[in-house]
Order: C-alpha cells, then sequence, then structure tokens
C-alpha cells in the first residue's frame, strides 16, 4: 500500500459563494480565499507533503466580468510580488498553463518570482494559471507534431511518457491526491495527470477550508490503497 502523500492539489472553488453569503463582492471572496491558501501552505511541510498545486485560474475563467478578472489581476500582482514572503519559508515557486497572455507586468513577476525561489526545498508550490486541462493537452499535441515535423521524433516515438514530456508538469511529479472544495467534479483540471490520483470532494466553501480539513485528509489518505488500476 503506497500512502506516501508527497503532492496534494486544490481545486479551490466556492470564493464568490461565500462572498455572497456573507454580504461582500466576488473579490473579497477571492481574498479570503488566498489568506486560506496562505495559511493551508505554511502547514503542509509538517504533514510531509513537498508539493502542493493549487488551481487558481483556468482558461475559462477570461468569461467571467471584467471587473473581477481585473480584480483577480490585481490580486495576482500582490501574491507574485511576495519574493520575501517564499524566501522566508523556503518555497519554491513554479506554474502551469500559458502564462503568456497575462499582462506583460504579471508575466513579468510570475518569471522573476520563479527564477529567485528555484532553489528553495521545503516546499514546490505550483500555480495553474490560466490553465485547462484539454488547452495543455492540445499545446502538447502542437509542440509534438512540430517535432514531427522538424524530424525530431516519428509517430513512432511517441509513448505515454514521450507525450508526458510535452505537458507543463513534465518535471514535476502528478498528485497523489486532489481535493474539490464545495463541487464534486474535476473541472478540466490535470486531466492526463489525475489518472491515479485519490479524489476528496469537501461540502465546504474554499475560504473555510482548514488545517483540521487537511489533517483529516491526511489521514484518510493514508488508510487508501491505491491500486494503479491492478
Amino acid at each position: 500500500m503506497d500512502n506516501s502523500l508527497e503532492h496534494i492539489a486544490f481545486i479551490l472553488d466556492g470564493n464568490r459563494r461565500w462572498a455572497k453569503a456573507h454580504g461582500m463582492p466576488a473579490l473579497s471572496g477571492h481574498k479570503k480565499g488566498y489568506e486560506a491558501v496562505r495559511k493551508i501552505t505554511e502547514v503542509l511541510p509538517k504533514y510531509g507533503i513537498k508539493y502542493v498545486t493549487y488551481y487558481a485560474f483556468s482558461t475559462e475563467n477570461w468569461n467571467r466580468s471584467k471587473e473581477e478578472v481585473k480584480g483577480l489581476f490585481g490580486l495576482f500582482r500582490e501574491v507574485f510580488d511576495a519574493g520575501e514572503y517564499f524566501a522566508r519559508n523556503n518555497f519554491r515557486f513554479v506554474t502551469i498553463g500559458d502564462v503568456t497572455k497575462f499582462p506583460k507586468d504579471i508575466f513579468e513577476k510570475i518569471k522573476y518570482l520563479e527564477d529567485t525561489t528555484a532553489n528553495n526545498t521545503a516546499l514546490t508550490i505550483i500555480a495553474a494559471i490560466n490553465y485547462g486541462g484539454r488547452d495543455e493537452i492540445i499545446r502538447a499535441m502542437k509542440k509534438i507534431a512540430r517535432d514531427i515535423s522538424d524530424e525530431k521524433c516519428s509517430i513512432n516515438d511517441i509513448t505515454e511518457e514521450r507525450f508526458a514530456s510535452y505537458l507543463d508538469t513534465k518535471k514535476l511529479p502528478y498528485p497523489d491526491a486532489v481535493v474539490r472544495t464545495s463541487e464534486q467534479r474535476i473541472s478540466n483540471f490535470l486531466i492526463w495527470q489525475l489518472a491515479y490520483s485519490e479524489i476528496f470532494f469537501l461540502d465546504k466553501l474554499w475560504p473555510d477550508f482548514n488545517e483540521d480539513d487537511l489533517k483529516a485528509i491526511v489521514d484518510e489518505f493514508s488508510q487508501r490503497k491505491r491500486r494503479y488500476g491492478k
């Protein structure tokens, strides 16, 4: 039984509903959700977790109101400017998704944070931003097609391992567990990578997620039998 939980992924759902329930604008819910992210992130190493992925902004989120997207961009600027926070906690920061679509200043902040935290070792924080599982697979297929066209490889060279090397996660381990708050679906998240991940659905909104919830998940994960299709 493989019960080592080294990589946990979170689908951060419920920020807007939390804000509505408290009579606040949507952005207030996102800020409260970010507070929950920071609190959970800081305790993850205590549970032996080495990687965490947060589904923070999907390719579909561009369809939200211009006001909400603008507010999220402001929050991203604050997060990606927190270099001292990452340094103090020895956190490494990486992204998956097509970050080139963000405004230039946000893109530059992302790249600077990735570069300056590259050697940190306490925890790798993976932000899935402008990320969608289908989009990732299509982008990977385009890269493969270019390599075949350039005769860098042939169709017969394409195996599962070769295909995975074209994905955004090519240098990262796949999640052992994925946690979704308030809903019961994966919403175009890590379609390839979650094939054998343990899934946890919680009937609560993300801003209300706390360390007790995390501990319960870690404990339950340790009791599950991971069969990998066997």
